[in-house]
């Protein structure tokens, strides 16, 4: 016989599922937000109509409707009912647009979409366990590249290379360099024009990841950074390296 606590508790758990179930739409809206630059469009700019905020975003006015109806729901924009007129506050624009980046979390809302679209193939793997490529998840690289700006490379002068004595005054120096699951390579193209003398090397499984940083190094004319399609689970490396990093990636490995 259910009691007055269970059923009070019962019903707080179905309150936090259907939180969550709304989290997880605005959390979808953001993204869309995100991508089409409706957020960025917003950001700094003062109440505005449909039309105005369509109209600096390039965009639909009757989508750009719906999605401000989303977002005000969710707490996000807030709607002045008497002018009729949208606006993303600046301590929420501080958090959302690009503009605010490394602190943009808006960015991070595009993975809610990436791992849902491979659902089907993730079901599968609890079966026959053997995981879901990186290829299989559209726009995987992308958005990592995205998210790697900014928790990585932004993070890099700062934060991350002064952890070891000395090591900025080595790669002034000219060292060699090895990031292991360089992914679209953000991070060794942007080490590679900051440190001329030094030379960088990036492995990653995935070729098209590999052929993104290929490209940006092209794009920067920089002659100093390499990248190479390598299964780092297989890594038999004769080469000699002076500093190795691994970014955001050994968590992914099936086999750490």
């Amino acid at each position: 016989m259910q009691t007055m606590n269970d059923a009070a508790r019962q019903e707080a758990f179905g309150l936090k599922m259907m939180e969550t179930i709304n989290a997880a739409t605005v959390a979808l809206s953001i993204s869309l937000g995100h991508r089409t630059g409706l957020l960025d469009a917003m950001g700094g700019r003062g109440p505005s109509t449909t039309d105005e905020i369509a109209q600096a975003a390039g965009l639909n006015e009757r989508y750009v409707r719906e999605w401000l109806g989303a977002m005000v729901t969710g707490g996000i924009i807030e709607f002045d009912p008497e002018t009729r007129t949208y606006r993303l506050p600046n301590e929420h624009a501080a958090w959302l647009t690009r503009k605010s980046s490394p602190n943009n979390l808006a960015a991070s809302m595009q993975w809610i979409a990436v791992l849902g679209g491979v659902e089907d193939q993730i079901t599968e793997a609890f079966t026959h366990g053997k995981g879901v490529p990186y290829d299989q998840y559209h726009r995987f690289h992308e958005v990592m590249a995205e998210e790697s700006y900014q928790s990585v490379v932004c993070a890099l002068t700062d934060h991350i290379l002064p952890l070891e004595p000395g090591l900025i005054d080595r790669l002034k120096s000219g060292i060699r360099v090895l990031d292991v699951g360089c992914g679209s390579g953000r991070a060794m193209n942007h080490l590679a024009k900051l440190f001329p003398k030094s030379q960088f090397t990036g492995y990653d499984a995935s070729p098209v990841a590999v052929e993104f940083a290929r490209s940006e190094a092209r794009r920067q004319s920089l002659e100093n950074s390499w990248f190479v399609v390598q299964d780092v689970a297989q890594f038999q490396d004769s080469e000699a390296f002076e500093l190795i990093t691994a970014f955001d990636a050994i968590h992914d490995q099936a086999q750490p």
